[in-house]
């Protein structure tokens, strides 16, 4: 991933370059030419994400484009707080990087799980996942879509609110296939200790707004950007009401930036009528600056 753009614009290949020096490894070859199981190990996957992403940004920035607002799901946000000018990508890189560390030492392999439950609401999902509890941990992970909630906690706990929410109308309850249970709170030990990272680092207030994960609202402060940041580890991602607040500021095009399209195809379930953009390969992000 990122090969194309690297190739095509030397504003990408500058941001795969910084990458390869902050981390002292080739990211770069790891995201152009795998092999995938090295770059699927959350420690690789969550900087590479975030050089793909900057790297598409930081090519529409050379165009003159740039955002009214920015949110960014999990991972995300340290991107989007890159793009907001709060954070600098060498920093943002160590951190991601830790954080994928933390991450998976939090929970040890097959001890959590997560699954995606579609067709019920939050509400429904709540209450499944307070009954299929029973003294372990399963709650909502991901409010990705008014009707697509991921649940995360201990793996028989998600295994009983996965027949729990079968039982009560989910169309399907689909089995992520993740190495821990993001966002819930056995990622509590994750939170602890990429605080003191974050606390070293220096977070600049933002130069357009940020909408967050934890509590899907609006922020412009540098000190709230780091809290959100050590908040969001071990706590929901709020997607879908931060869809909501963007499309009640007035935003009416959404552009996804690097790999893939999985939230373009979240906010059509959100935002009726918005224009939907993923951007990561030359021709795309080519095709974009000319409809502007």
């Amino acid at each position: 991933m990122g090969k194309e753009l690297s190739s095509a614009r030397p504003e990408a290949r500058a941001v795969f370059e910084e990458a390869d020096d902050v981390l002292g490894f080739p990211l770069s070859r790891l995201c152009f030419e795998g092999p995938d199981e090295q770059l699927v190990l959350t420690e690789n996957t969550q900087p590479a994400l975030l050089a793909v992403s900057t790297a598409v940004y930081r090519v529409l920035e050379a165009e003159g484009q740039r955002p009214d607002v920015v949110a960014g799901h999990s991972l995300g946000e340290y991107s989007a707080l890159v793009a907001a000018g709060s954070l600098e990508f060498a920093d943002a890189l160590r951190l991601v990087r830790e954080r994928g560390r933390c991450m998976q030492a939090a929970v040890p392999v097959g001890v959590g799980a997560m699954a995606a439950v579609i067709g019920l609401d939050l509400s429904a999902v709540e209450k499944v996942c307070a009954e299929a509890s029973r003294g372990q941990i399963v709650s909502p992970a991901n409010q990705n879509a008014p009707e697509q909630v991921a649940i995360a906690g201990h793996s028989e706990a998600v295994e009983r609110a996965t027949e729990l929410a079968t039982a009560r109308g989910a169309k399907r309850v689909i089995p992520l296939p993740v190495s821990a249970p993001f966002h819930s709170a056995l990622m509590k030990p994750a939170e602890d200790r990429m605080r003191p990272f974050l606390e070293q680092v220096e977070f600049q207030d933002l130069r357009v707004p940020l909408v967050n994960n934890f509590d899907a609202r609006k922020i412009t402060r540098g000190d709230d950007a780091r809290e959100g940041l050590v908040r969001q580890i071990a706590s929901m991602v709020r997607w879908t009401e931060s869809v909501q607040w963007m499309a009640d500021y007035g935003a009416t095009d959404y552009v996804e930036v690097g790999p893939g399209r999985v939230l373009i195809g979240l906010i059509r379930r959100i935002v009726r009528g918005a224009r939907l953009i993923a951007l990561e390969k030359p021709a795309q992000v080519e095709e974009y600056v000319r409809s502007q």
